[in-house]
């Protein structure tokens, strides 16, 4: 019950315009800070192409070699002639021309800026419902007028499959079918028969993983195999709650909701096959600066976000920025990817787990995500409030890619030093002690800095 006090106390001092949230990085300023300017510019490779075809019963079709051959995917019901000037509010952070979101419940392009508004003018693909709970699911992310609406059902195939695009990715123009891209022009508005492609490309090298540590100043650290974990980051404000984000309706435990250039959401409700048809849950992971803007006052005074930023308060924010926010995550998690050339499709899942506070106060080993889920249509529930009080850790594991290429100069460029051989150390323990190190030669910075001192762990 203390520890829930001084969270209600937190958040409440977080909800005034004097929060000292927005003091946490350079007010108004986003982009890469050092310690992850090398995931910023890491070479990419393509490992698949989305191609639409913008017309009543057009094909939706993927392609695993440049374009050379397809595969049908779906088909579009409804094509569109819009695009929407009014955006949701992260994407003005990415340009235009590219993919500014993907989730299991839409996949919004990016045509040009509303300078005015201050948003990105979009356009969107949308996924089939054959429920009534999967249609309210999906209202959030409609645009009537602007949405492509298609027969691929969310959280399947583009929405969740091997052919999800990634934030940042390209957006092409084919309009001859031939293989031939153009770029998607500025201020660009989708035409009848359009034929648009997304290259499909990844960071050439994943990272292992990244972990968070939910706490007030908790480091954020990446670990890529067979190198030394390095801190990039901090937990600026933990997540506590579970919401009632609806597209989490076609998203599993543990899998990723939705990636944006101001959103990380993960999945916490069963699936329909457990009994809880219509059922939502999930949390989401925030940059500072978007959990400041005036659109999202509620980020600050609910506790189902954890809000992020740089190492030092000197730095950006990092709106649509990788690796959490553009680049480097997608939905994936197919039924389908047991069919076909299922060692790769299984291999290109994503997944989060945690470490949670026992009973007699030690910390878990890694485990599944809870089983958290609300009721869309009632009141949220006083539980939800604290039903993460407990996870002191969350980590996103990235795949396992077999045929990871020999190291290159550029390679060496987006990942630190080799650790030494035998290494066992975890990751937090790693990343703990190149922090002591830090402090002990900066005493002063030391004493604000601790990792895991009595009052964190209290707080927690």
């Amino acid at each position: 019950m203390r520890s829930y006090h001084f969270f209600a106390i937190a958040l409440a001092l977080c909800a005034t315009s004097t929060c000292t949230a927005s003091r946490a990085t350079l007010e108004g300023q986003h982009g890469p800070s050092p310690e992850v300017q090398a995931e910023n510019t890491v070479p990419k490779i393509e490992i698949g192409r989305l191609r639409v075809h913008n017309i009543q019963g057009g094909e939706i079709e993927g392609s695993r070699d440049k374009g050379l051959t397809w595969q049908m995917l779906g088909h579009v019901i409804g094509p569109t002639q819009k695009t929407n000037p009014n955006g949701f509010t992260a994407s003005k952070y990415g340009p235009p021309g590219r993919v500014v979101a993907t989730a299991v419940n839409a996949i919004h392009l990016k045509a040009g800026q509303n300078t005015k508004a201050d948003r990105g003018i979009i356009w969107t693909l949308s996924p089939a419902s054959t429920t009534s709970s999967g249609r309210v699911s999906l209202q959030s992310e409609i645009s009537l007028g602007s949405s492509v609406y298609t027969d691929i059902p969310g959280g399947r195939g583009i929405f969740g499959g091997p052919f999800t695009p990634f934030v940042a990715n390209r957006i092409y123009l084919d309009n001859e079918r031939s293989n031939t891209l153009t770029p998607l022009p500025d201020n660009y508005k989708p035409k009848l028969g359009d034929s648009w492609v997304i290259k499909i490309e990844r960071p050439r090298r994943y990272p292992r993983e990244i972990i968070f540590e939910n706490r007030f100043g908790g480091l954020i650290t990446i670990d890529y195999r067979g190198q030394k974990p390095r801190v990039i980051g901090q937990v600026l404000r933990p997540v506590l709650g579970v919401g009632r984000f609806v597209g989490s309706y076609f998203a599993e435990r543990g899998r990723l909701r939705a990636n944006h250039n101001g959103v990380i959401d993960i999945g916490l409700a069963p699936p329909e096959t457990r009994g809880t048809t219509g059922r939502v849950g999930s949390f989401q992971i925030v940059p500072a600066n978007h959990a400041m803007s005036a659109e999202t006052t509620y980020i600050r005074e609910l506790t189902q976000w954890m809000v992020v930023g740089p190492v030092s308060a000197l730095d950006p924010s990092w709106e649509g920025t990788a690796p959490l926010f553009s680049q480097f995550l997608r939905p994936r998690f197919d039924p389908a990817d047991f069919q076909g050339d299922w060692v790769d499709d299984v291999a290109g899942r994503f997944y989060f787990d945690c470490k949670m506070r026992l009973k007699n106060g030690r910390i878990s080993d890694w485990q599944p995500l809870p089983y958290l889920y609300l009721d869309p249509k009632k009141p949220l529930p006083s539980w939800a409030a604290t039903a993460l009080e407990k996870m002191t850790h969350l980590r996103i594991v990235f795949p396992f890619t077999y045929n990871d290429p020999p190291q290159t100069p550029e390679d060496s460029a987006a990942t630190p030093p080799e650790a030494p051989e035998g290494t066992t150390q975890s990751t937090v323990d790693a990343a703990q002690q190149d922090r002591k190190k830090q402090d002990a030669a900066a005493p002063d910075a030391a004493a604000s800095s601790t990792v895991g001192s009595s009052t964190d762990r209290a707080s927690q």
